[in-house]
């Protein structure tokens, strides 16, 4: 009977917070999350990212020294769709190695390989990109301007650059990512 006292205070301090916590929630309800939501149960369904750095050609340890993540320049697509929208016969064409989804045209944060990767070929110069026959070329699907990567992206490309960059000693300084990452 003593502590009836103290468990109505209490019972008193919990009510009180919970309804300035409620009061706080809705003061900020017109004002959404910036991002999109993640969803991990949708991530944890990808395939892994040992299974998207595999490669039908044997991968040598010193075959790449330099990573590049670059953005597509399209709002959507996939790897066929990408090689249709810059006029390429087929996506065997594709001047990249992996390409990363964000969910229109492909799963967000799926990864892709292209012809390249899967013969470990270099990626070939061109008017917009001079770098070296070691650089492995990773394509985000966004714009970069009104559309940027999003959550699933940007956490599956930095789980895929570290996989990468483990497994063919790049290092850090050789790891370049677009201007507005993030």
């Amino acid at each position: 009977m003593s502590n009836q006292p103290r468990v109505a205070k209490v019972l008193a301090a919990l009510l009180i917070s919970m309804t300035v916590g409620a009061v706080v929630l809705m003061a900020m309800s017109g004002n959404p999350p910036s991002a999109g939501p993640f969803c991990l149960s949708r991530y944890c369904k990808l395939d892994p990212i040992e299974n998207a750095i595999t490669s039908e050609a044997e991968q040598l340890p010193d075959r790449w020294n330099c990573i590049e993540v670059y953005f597509s320049g399209t709002k959507a697509g996939n790897i066929e769709q990408l090689a249709s929208l810059t006029g390429l016969a087929s996506p065997d064409q594709l001047d990249c190695h992996l390409v990363v989804c964000n969910g229109l045209g492909g799963q967000d944060g799926q990864i892709q390989t292209t012809h390249k990767w899967q013969r470990q070929w270099s990626v070939i110069p061109s008017s917009n990109w001079y770098g070296t026959s070691k650089t492995i070329r990773v394509c985000v699907i966004a714009d970069g301007t009104t559309s940027l990567a999003s959550n699933s992206q940007i956490r599956r490309v930095e789980a895929l650059v570290e996989k990468l960059s483990r497994k063919f000693s790049v290092e850090p300084e050789s790891i370049y990512y677009p201007a507005n990452w993030r």
